[in-house]
């Protein structure tokens, strides 16, 4: 886990989490995405809040349901 690291910008935050840059993106927009950082017109995302994130996700079984967020 990374920390007290540079806020990472959308590529970067997308590459960490292993999904496209437009996916990323799209869950910004639509709701169920990691927190963010809104400086001035840049979006940048705290390596923290992305292991969060991805904590927030895990599953044991195929039965089980996803974390919140998920729709």
């Amino acid at each position: 886990m990374l920390t007290n690291q540079a806020p990472l910008d959308t590529r970067a935050a997308a590459q960490y989490l292993g999904m496209s840059k437009s996916t990323l993106e799209k869950t910004r927009v639509y709701g169920g995405g990691p927190k963010y950082l809104k400086l001035n017109h840049l979006v940048r995302y705290r390596p923290q809040d992305l292991d969060e994130w991805m904590s927030e996700r895990l599953i044991g079984s195929t039965s089980e349901r996803a974390g919140r967020g998920l729709k």
